[in-house]
């Protein structure tokens, strides 16, 4: 971005984003949101922030530049991602921008664009505005043609009432106690309203919003969650939810205040989902454990696999039609609410689960099919990571192989290992799964061999 990204793509696996002020600028904030609002033709655009240090300042720039191109601004102000995404959806606009940068530390901010039914736009729509944007191609409009923005202050009712008719009934009787990890993000604007819609009873840590993340670092990962584990038993909760920054992912524990990691919930809303709709397909990235394909094949479903990143996820929701989508990070995405990343319905979900089985957490995901996921990496040069991918893919195998992103091998019976080339840093990453650890470990042990001999091969012949 800003004098490092000139000439070279703005948008990531997540919109754009970068250090305030360094990357990410006032410069380029207005620039960008005047190509934006050029491609999206002077229509109208909802605009909201998160409550990072920064996101003001930068919803004002955003605001203005999306004007000066003749939009009209719907300016939601501190709203969650999820929340913007459904009002883009439900109020028929042309498209929206979230000022987040979503899990990343404070320093961070970032840009993210929606279309019109409320998800991030594929990334060849993403293309058309780096056009605009680095042939400075906006069209400005003329001053008696600027729009003021339009303020917006009910922002979460009609979001709150799609959660709770597409989350189902609630067992009368059901009044769990949940507690909310907020992260000191805007989640705290709406989690706690959606329990106690719920019937339950909510007590909330880091509820304060504040853009330095006080509390703890914002992305949900059981580092980050060990202070909230330890509060949550003595607490005598059912369960806890963490969110990130912008309140789009959601990560639980249980009632012991163990963090149950993305695949297993994902894995118990599939198993739900399907029960109740047999025969749909679930989306969900080349990373995703094998219990998702096991739970799905099991309750007459179909798992459909995209590239690793939540804008593939959504945008193939759409075109294929399906009702469910989910990550490993604790992403779920329901098309018939919005087909995009939501804490908030899943936390719904969790907890009418719970509440119609009458089972704690624990319980459930320990009747989850039992495997173990291993991370590794091994350098390589960016030069030759096309020729070693294609060496990959000529490997012998047994069974099916998936290249959508990377390299993914299944590994009869019951095990795979995923090679995807780093698109930051000269290394491929290793991700295997299987039904032990140390059966995992091996799995990675073996690729991992076969990869350094093949990359070795490939610098001798570069």
């Amino acid at each position: 971005m800003g004098n490092q990204l000139e000439g070279l793509r703005l948008f990531g696996t997540n919109g754009v984003r970068g250090v305030v002020n360094k990357q990410l600028t006032a410069e380029l904030a207005l620039k960008l949101s005047m190509a934006t609002g050029t491609y999206f033709k002077g229509a109208d655009v909802a605009v909201g922030c998160d409550g990072r240090v920064s996101s003001p300042i930068f919803l004002e720039i955003v605001c203005a530049g999306l004007a000066s191109v003749g939009c009209q601004v719907w300016k939601l102000g501190m709203i969650t991602t999820p929340g913007l995404q459904f009002l883009t959806k439900d109020w028929g606009l042309r498209g929206g921008i979230m000022i987040t940068a979503s899990h990343n530390p404070p320093e961070y901010n970032g840009m993210k664009v929606m279309g019109n039914m409320g998800v991030e736009l594929p990334h060849e729509e993403e293309f058309k505005i780096e056009r605009l944007y680095f042939n400075s191609n906006w069209k400005l409009t003329s001053w008696d043609r600027v729009k003021p923005p339009l303020p917006v202050a009910e922002k979460f009712s009609g979001y709150v009432e799609s959660i709770l008719e597409n989350v189902g009934s609630i067992p009368r009787q059901a009044h769990l106690k949940v507690l909310v990890d907020a992260a000191n993000g805007v989640s705290v604007l709406s989690m706690p309203t959606i329990i106690e819609k719920l019937g339950g009873t909510v007590s909330v840590v880091n509820g304060e919003i504040d853009g330095t993340f006080p509390g703890r670092m914002p992305e949900p990962t059981p580092e980050h969650l060990r202070k909230t584990s330890r509060l949550l038993p003595s607490l005598h909760v059912d369960f806890g939810v963490a969110h990130d920054g912008d309140g789009d992912r959601a990560v639980f524990l249980d009632e012991h205040g163990s963090v149950c990691w993305g695949d297993h919930t994902f894995a118990l809303i599939v198993k739900d989902f399907l029960e109740h709709h047999p025969g749909q397909k679930i989306v969900t990235p080349i990373s995703s454990s094998m219990i998702i394909e096991e739970i799905a094949e099991r309750y007459g479903g179909e798992v459909v696999y995209t590239p690793v990143g939540s804008v593939y996820v959504s945008n193939l929701m759409l075109k294929i039609h399906a009702n469910l989508g989910g990550e490993e990070n604790g992403g779920i995405f329901y098309a018939p609410h919005v087909a995009a990343r939501d804490g908030g319905i899943t936390a719904a979900m969790i907890y009418r689960i719970l509440a119609e089985t009458k089972q704690p957490l624990s319980k459930l995901i320990n009747q989850l099919p039992k495997s173990y996921i291993v991370k590794d990496k091994i350098p390589c040069p960016d030069s030759i990571k096309a020729q070693v991918t294609e060496a990959i893919r000529n490997l012998p195998r047994k069974g099916k192989v998936l290249d959508i992103d990377g390299i993914k091998v299944w590994i009869p019976p019951r095990s795979w290992i995923l090679i995807r080339p780093s698109g930051t840093e000269p290394i491929f990453r290793i991700l295997a799964e299987a039904p032990t650890k140390g059966m995992a470990l091996r799995v990675v042990g073996d690729y991992k061999k076969k990869l350094a001999r093949i990359i070795k091969s490939c610098k001798r012949h570069a």
